[in-house]
């Protein structure tokens, strides 16, 4: 049994008490009690690929802030890696990978990740989700994730992080079926990756799509769009009796929130750059009802108390004014509270305090007035 079932409900459009709310990166750096278990660890690897510490640092938000999911802790880069990338995490670089694919030799070689080198992964989830049971009742639900097949393709292709992903970007022009090679064999890994998560526990996924707002028009759909769409075909949609939503995101990807809504997602969700309210409205407007996911712009935690709650107020506003997803429910049924990217890793932990408490009391505050 779920003893809290919002976020569920939220992200099959369901009503609720109070907007559900989680964060991305809600566990990591501006934690200090993450920071005191990385040490321990000895590395960020070493944190990822060990269930017990990925465990711990899983449950430590929601014992500060009052959260309606949990995400597992790992990283999108774990694939990749199981595909014998070599990936290596240096101070103050980021991840990189030793043999990134930048010869046709090397991308034709490729072949779909070992499940069993991700066992470390599977084991977390169902570590995390028997932690998350307290006196035979479930706290709240466990977010499984992946990387999108485009996504992980770019630091695949480019080695490491980039501002524009060059070596991908030229690929994808001057030769668009090697990259379509990539894509395929990263569209079977990250099905069955998330298949494999299912089964250990989750009871929800995530599809990052953090470099989809990369590309250009067109091309987004071709490469970034169609290749999530094959990976939700393939996914199952129930599990232990529950529908499993499944939620995308492509940082910057607003523009494309109609093309979004035709591939199978339950939800959607979006950083800063277009209101919930317009979101809604257009999603109406073509017949597709699904949930929406954000989001906050993440740099507003760094000012005071009082904008933290207005621009939080704000947000929850804009969408109370909005259409209701279906007859009968409030306007801000159908959003799940959250940022519009991850939580810097400077953020003050007092600020995501504010931003929870503002969500949880105007939530409630606009349901009753309307």
């Amino acid at each position: 049994m779920l003893l809290n079932d919002r976020f569920l409900k939220a992200c099959l459009g369901e009503a609720v008490d109070q907007t559900p709310l989680w964060l991305m990166r809600q566990a990591g750096r501006y934690l200090p009690e993450y920071n005191a278990t990385r040490a321990r660890a000895g590395s960020f690897l070493g944190l990822a690929k060990n269930p017990a510490y990925a465990t711990e640092v899983t449950l430590q938000p929601l014992d500060r802030y009052p959260l309606d999911a949990a995400i597992l802790f790992s990283d999108i880069l774990t694939i990749p890696d199981a595909m014998g990338l070599g990936l290596k995490f240096t101070t103050g670089e980021g991840p990189s990978f030793e043999h990134p694919l930048r010869t046709e030799e090397a991308i034709k070689k490729l072949s779909v990740a070992d499940m069993d080198q991700l066992r470390y992964v599977f084991d977390a989830v169902s570590e995390i989700r028997k932690a998350l049971i307290q006196n035979g009742e479930q706290r709240i639900p466990l977010i499984g994730f992946s990387g999108s097949p485009w996504t992980l393709a770019c630091y695949m292709i480019d080695g490491s992080g980039s501002d524009d992903f060059r070596h991908a970007k030229t690929m994808m022009f001057s030769r668009p079926d090697l990259l379509d090679h990539i894509l395929e064999i990263n569209v079977q890994s990250v099905a069955m990756y998330l298949m494999e998560q299912v089964k250990a526990g989750a009871q929800a996924l995530m599809i990052f799509d953090t470099w989809g707002g990369l590309l250009p028009d067109g091309w987004y759909q071709r490469m970034s769009l169609a290749a999530m769409q094959k990976v939700i075909e393939l996914l199952p949609r129930e599990h232990e009796g529950r529908k499993i939503p499944i939620i995308i995101f492509t940082k910057g990807g607003g523009l494309w929130l109609k093309d979004m809504a035709q591939i199978g997602a339950d939800v959607i969700a979006l950083d800063w750059t277009m209101s919930l309210s317009r979101a809604r409205k257009q999603l109406l407007e073509i017949k597709k009802p699904l949930a929406l996911q954000g989001n906050l712009d993440p740099l507003i935690l760094f000012s005071g108390v009082k904008q933290i709650e207005s621009a939080t107020s704000a947000l929850l506003q804009d969408l109370a004014k909005a259409p209701a997803l279906k007859p009968g429910l409030h306007s801000l049924d159908g959003h799940i509270f959250n940022l519009g990217h991850g939580i810097n890793q400077f953020t003050p932990p007092d600020s995501v305090s504010t931003l929870a408490q503002t969500v949880v009391s105007q939530s409630k505050a606009l349901r009753v007035k309307q």
